[in-house]
């Protein structure tokens, strides 16, 4: 279902992705950029861009990691904390939504954990994007002024996230209602990453219902 595909990041390098393209291949399908949480490009974050091309998308998935993989967490860790989030969002994730963007159609945008952070900057940055949905994760404050987000955004937030505070997360949404942004968030009762089936704290009921609003806002903005 999925390929591998090179395209060019708003500076002129290349980035590689994974794109997962709907049955029939319409060239002209809306498109959403999809974000990985930090282990890098694999299986389970290509399985939502098949999920996704099922729906009738083009998903496009930048490897923000240039092929690195982990399943360990000290890893990981070590592989986020380098990533350098600025030129992620404004260069491979619109890169992505450039990409896709060449048909004229309208592209969202939609990531977890870290690439829920990732998320809220391409609402901020990625002029491309026509709607972006977030799961359990969000940018430090400097990284830039959430109130002048004008492009509909959505957000996943859990209770009991010991990776992004729910505290935070409440300072998040106060900005985001002082700006007037056009935003939406929904609580959930679950641990952080209660939406990734291989992890300890998947939750199938709370991952359900956040799919199914994930792709009910991106039916609404980008079909």
């Amino acid at each position: 279902m999925g390929q591998t595909v090179t395209f060019k990041r708003p500076d002129g390098k290349d980035c590689n992705g994974y794109l997962a393209t709907p049955a029939g291949g319409d060239p002209k399908a809306p498109g959403v950029v999809v974000i990985q949480e930090w282990w890098g490009l694999n299986d389970q974050i290509k399985g939502v861009a098949d999920q996704l091309a099922g729906l009738g998308y083009r998903a496009l998935v930048p490897d923000l990691y240039r092929g690195k993989v982990t399943l360990d967490t000290a890893e990981a860790q070590h592989m986020m904390t380098n990533l350098n989030f600025a030129d992620a969002a404004t260069q491979d994730v619109r890169g992505a939504a450039q990409y896709l963007k060449q048909s004229g159609a309208k592209v969202g945008v939609v990531g977890f954990c870290m690439g829920g952070a990732l998320t809220v900057l391409a609402a901020l940055y990625v002029k491309e994007a026509n709607a972006c949905s977030s799961w359990y994760g969000f940018p430090p404050e400097q990284a830039g002024d959430v109130k002048t987000i004008t492009v509909p955004l959505q957000l996943h937030l859990a209770e009991k996230d010991a990776a992004f505070s729910p505290d935070n997360a409440r300072a998040l949404e106060a900005k985001l209602k002082e700006g007037k942004v056009p935003f939406e968030s929904h609580w959930y009762d679950a641990g952080h990453a209660f939406g990734n089936e291989t992890g300890p704290n998947h939750h199938a009921q709370h991952a359900k219902s956040a799919w199914d609003r994930t792709t009910a806002f991106f039916a609404k903005h980008l079909k």
